[in-house]
């Protein structure tokens, strides 16, 4: 007799029992089924079922920095080209490019008068460039034999003064009067032989008083004329040796600045 209302739905005599694995253990009769599931192994759970989840604003963001970068390449490549454009332009309307390349070991002009100076004046231009040189090693060498006057008790004042010698005649002198003259002899510019003559002259005037040193500026020890190597040698015999060879080399820078300003003068004058 079917009973209702059972408050045991899993006593041994229920017809259905969902859970009964079948085997022994009291005898569900024939109305018992076996589902196949076995204790050890939970439904679901007998194979590796995980999975991996990737955010998508990670996605997202990988996605944006691709295009960043990519943009960033395509800005680059869009500059060179308009940079080599500019330059092709500029070369094809006959502008050369001032690109440093002297001294060879640390660049820091631009200097190339066997391919950017007429034959004709190659030869005037590097004697300029002598010139320029000469007045390089003048100042430097005027340096240290104010610093051999500084320790043997010539005073700092001097030294200074002759560092500030160095460190703004050297480039000035290429500024004002060299460069002008290399892009005169290059363009052929009545203009810049013109403003490479007046400082010229002032560079002269400057090599000629160096080499006097008159006591103006304390006492003139600040540069190694001939005054100023009369007046060491007797304090001091090395110092007075520095200070002469200083005096001999304005002396030739005088010279050599003389021959070179007549030299350019008749080379403009045949030129125009």
């Amino acid at each position: 007799m079917q009973r209702h209302h059972d408050p045991n739905p899993f006593d041994e005599d229920n017809e259905v029992n969902p859970f009964s694995n079948g085997v022994g253990g009291g005898g569900g009769g024939a109305g018992t089924q076996n589902f196949g599931f076995r204790p050890s192994e939970p439904a679901g759970f007998g194979k590796l079922d995980a999975t991996v989840d990737i955010p998508l604003d990670t996605m997202n963001g990988s996605k944006d920095k691709a295009k960043e970068l990519a943009s960033w390449e395509a800005e680059l490549k869009r500059r060179e080209l308009e940079i080599k454009r500019r330059e092709d332009a500029l070369k094809s309307a006959g502008v050369t490019m001032d690109d440093k390349n002297w001294p060879p070991f640390f660049p820091i002009i631009h200097h190339d008068i066997a391919k950017e100076i007429p034959v004709d004046a190659q030869r005037l231009q590097y004697l300029a460039f002598a010139s320029w040189l000469g007045i390089v090693l003048c100042l430097s060498f005027n340096v240290l034999a104010v610093t051999v006057c500084w320790i043997r008790g010539g005073g700092v004042k001097i030294f200074f003064l002759a560092v500030i010698y160095a460190l703004m005649g050297i480039p000035l002198s290429y500024l004002l009067w060299y460069r002008p003259l290399y892009r005169a002899m290059r363009t052929d510019s009545a203009f810049k032989f013109g403003w490479f003559f007046l400082l010229y002259l002032i560079h002269i005037g400057f090599c000629i008083v160096a080499a006097i040193a008159p006591p103006i500026v304390f006492h003139g020890k600040s540069l190694t004329g001939i005054l100023a190597a009369i007046d060491t040698f007797s304090d001091h015999l090395l110092v007075g040796i520095f200070y002469m060879i200083g005096f001999g080399l304005f002396c030739l820078e005088t010279l050599l600045s003389l021959w070179v300003l007549q030299k350019i003068y008749m080379y403009f004058r045949g030129h125009k």
